[in-house]
């Protein structure tokens, strides 16, 4: 028999392919597309004959490596990503808490229970990683992990959906009879073969992740280079700016190399000659997003993923090659695997019989069973489901919004990016009449139901039911909404003049209270970037584009003491609310507007209104030019320049500040702020010009108290649901003491709030 992909059942090394086939006679001649596709034409003519393709006896090896990196990661992933150490803050036991599960019936429970949810997920992941009563570790972690999954919607996304899916198939294999404790408890399982079909769902699921990661950025706003156009400035790219402009990097690296990569990946993965060149260019892939995107362990799981195209036999020749005294320790590499009822085995060829003798545990010919057909039905319509669901967006229509459906399980990653201009909530006493306005984001952590019509059902929903307990009866909840998605205008998403609260919602009917996105006025973006190069870096514009009969609400700070509105399509009126009057405005014309007041801007035109604030913080500019002259202070100062002492107020330019400085009424406010803005600046500095070890340092501390307060949060929730509470006091110093931070973090209140929530949305 010949080595190829799938078969594995070799493990001689790859230079010897050539000599022994030289040896066969013309009739064994490996073809062409068994060398391709480790398969030949005739061994999918059948029914029959896939039923055994698909349960070939294959080498656990690579399988069982998988197994354990997946499983490491994901232990890492629960205490991070998925928020073991901020648990607390993330659900807020006994609060009144907006949440957004995938069906409304679903509660967290309590705090103490939510601990041990998440300590099984965590003892399902270790089990996986070790192979240990493997397949109840696999139940244990992908029920916990599902149903924290579905509890939260506004965490979706398309690496956390994947790593649910990838532990629902691996708790279907047979991924412990390699390197794995199972093994050495039960020899019948050590080493044994496993089935085809394992190899190829997880492959095909790769394949999967980055072709249809691909085809969706076919996107014309991500070939045209609007999606992520801010990467480009980030440090990685500093390479690429020695030979091309940034907005050259932009479409041609960031865009361009993206859709290659993802449409190719799994191609050139797949084949012999092609996966060097897939292996540094998807390793490079994945360390720059690693950097790029806080996106946990998706960039890791991916690198793991990749030596699955590989041979199936490939870590016993790679572990082969390491020292003897190493070999106990290892993941062994011989002997040769061993027969199991989970393979269909052929018949050997005939004129083989020596070679059988030889053969360690020739395995008898078997035929396809029950079992065997029925894993080959389910492969085959679990890929046909994965193919068909980034595409199911016209079933579960409720979910669709400018993007389709659910975001985070299609694979259409980094494709939008969207930026928030003005939210307003407005509630109306359904019994008094009386109106006001809510604080966005109240009740909740969360920010992404901003952008899903879903979501906003059921933020609506709880805001009603939660007013009441602020004498607010009956309330009508109204979602003043503007987007910018992929660089354009800034317009509404969904209808303000619908109270959301009785607003019809169904997940298989359009959403009739969604705005639609003028997708007319894209063109409009080439004007945005000349507008935006003309004006000086004190100056800043905002695009809005808004519907007939509609107006938009809003007050313009003190601090923007220079703000104009000007047209650039459609026919709009302004009123100054304070003043009541109005003003009409057509194309080209522009107009002051007061600061430290409202104003509405109405569209009266047929169609859609264009126009664009711009402004300028002249209170951010005055403070700018005094930073400026302290500066420029400073420096004489201590070049000795400066021979006139300087008045009480201005002596921390000498002195510094320190925190004994902090309630000083004699110090000028804006020397304390120049003075802590250097300091920041400082830190900053500092941090980018540490060393590796520094770096490292910082990264494993911030790594250990992390998870060091995930485990001991997670100890004192068992010993709660064990023994009971203990006394509040004690109680107290517990979590104290699960708290505890190293220095540096101590010393910057916002900074440690941002590392326990995950967030600074609190």
């Amino acid at each position: 028999p010949v080595r190829h992909r799938w078969a594995g059942l070799r493990t001689e090394p790859a230079n010897d392919k050539e000599d022994k086939q030289e040896t066969l006679s013309p009739s064994e001649q490996t073809s062409a597309m068994k060398r391709l596709f480790g398969f030949e034409k005739e061994d999918i003519s059948s029914w029959h004959r896939l039923v055994c393709l698909l349960n070939r006896p294959t080498d656990p090896a690579s399988l069982g490596i998988f197994r354990f990196l997946f499983g490491m990661l994901m232990a890492l992933d629960i205490t991070q990503e998925r928020g073991l150490s901020h648990l607390d803050y993330k659900y807020l036991d006994g609060a009144p808490v907006c949440r957004f599960p995938l069906f409304n019936f679903l509660k967290p429970l309590p705090m103490d229970w939510m601990f041990f949810v998440y300590f099984v997920m965590f003892l399902g992941a270790v089990g996986i990683m070790l192979g240990c009563f493997y397949r109840l570790a696999c139940l244990m972690f992908i029920s916990t992990y599902w149903y924290v999954f579905f509890l939260d919607k506004t965490t979706w996304n398309n690496h956390s959906y994947l790593y649910g899916l990838i532990g629902f198939q691996l708790t279907l294999m047979d991924a412990n009879r390699y390197w794995s404790v199972d093994g050495l408890r039960k020899p019948r399982k050590r080493n044994a073969h496993v089935p085809l079909w394992n190899y190829t769902m997880l492959r095909t699921q790769i394949f999967i992740v980055y072709f249809i990661a691909g085809v969706k950025k076919l996107d014309a706003d991500w070939v045209e280079g609007y999606s992520m156009k801010y990467l480009a400035h980030h440090w990685l790219f500093d390479p690429f700016k020695l030979i091309l402009p940034v907005e050259l990097i932009s479409l041609m690296v960031v865009h361009g190399g993206g859709l290659i990569l993802d449409l190719t990946a799994g191609y050139l993965l797949f084949f012999d000659a092609t996966r060097p060149v897939a292996f540094f260019f998807v390793s490079y892939f994945h360390c720059m997003n690693s950097q790029l995107f806080s996106i946990g362990m998706f960039s890791y799981t991916m690198l793991a993923t990749s030596p699955l195209f590989c041979y199936p036999d490939w870590p016993r020749r790679f572990f082969g090659r390491f020292p003897e005294f190493l070999q106990p320790i290892l993941p062994f590499v011989s002997p040769a695997p061993i027969p199991s009822s989970s393979c269909v085995y052929p018949k050997p060829p005939s004129g083989s019989g020596e070679q059988q003798q030889e053969a360690h545990a020739a395995p008898k010919p078997t035929t396809p069973s029950f079992k065997h057909k029925f894993r080959a039905i389910f492969t085959i319509l679990y890929i046909m489901e994965q193919f068909f669901l980034p595409y199911s967006h016209f079933i579960t229509q409720g979910y669709n919004n400018w993007t389709n459906g659910l975001y985070g399980y299609s694979w259409d990653m980094m494709v939008h990016s969207r930026s928030h201009q003005h939210v307003k909530i407005t509630y109306r006493d359904g019994v008094t009449g009386e109106m006001g306005y809510l604080n966005p984001g109240v009740f909740t952590q969360s920010r992404r139901w901003k952008d899903h019509g879903d979501m906003l059902k059921q933020y609506a929903t709880c805001l009603s039911e939660n007013l009441p307990h602020f004498n607010i009866s009956d309330p009508e909840i109204y979602f003043d909404i503007w987007v910018s998605i992929n660089d354009r205008f800034q317009q509404r998403i969904f209808d303000p003049r619908v109270d959301l609260v009785k607003a019809d919602w169904s997940p298989f009917r359009p959403n009739s209270w969604l705005m639609p996105l003028l997708v007319d006025l894209s063109p409009w973006r080439t004007k945005f970037e000349e507008i935006e190069g003309s004006l000086d870096n004190q100056t800043e514009v905002v695009f809005i584009a808004d519907f007939p009969g509609l107006y938009l609400e809003n007050f313009v700070s003190e601090d923007l003491g220079n703000t104009s509105v000007q047209v650039l399509e459609g026919l709009v009126n302004v009123e100054i609310v304070d003043e009541k009057k109005n003003y009409s405005l057509q194309p080209g014309e522009k107009m002051q507007i007061p600061a430290g007041a409202y104003h509405k801007v109405y569209t009266v035109s047929e169609g859609p209104s264009c126009y664009m604030y711009i402004y300028v913080n002249t209170t951010e500019a005055e403070l700018q030019r005094n930073f400026t002259k302290l500066s420029e202070l400073q420096e004489k100062v201590r070049n000795g320049t400066e021979t006139e002492p300087l008045p009480p107020e201005l002596q921390p330019l000498i002195t510094g500040l320190d925190d004994q400085d902090s309630d000083n009424s004699v110090i000028d406010p804006v020397v304390r702020l120049f003075l802590k803005r250097q300091k920041r600046m400082q830190e900053v500095k500092k941090r980018r010009e540490a060393s590796m070890s520094e770096r490292f340092q910082r990264f494993a501390s911030k790594k250990y108290y992390s998870i060091r307060r995930g485990f001991l949060m997670t100890a004192i929730a068992l010993r709660n649901l064990a023994v009971g509470l203990p006394p509040i006091e004690q109680l107290t110093r517990e979590v104290a003491f699960a708290n505890m931070k190293e220095p540096e973090t101590e010393t910057n209140q916002e900074e440690r709030l941002k590392d326990e929530v995950g967030h600074g949305e609190l």
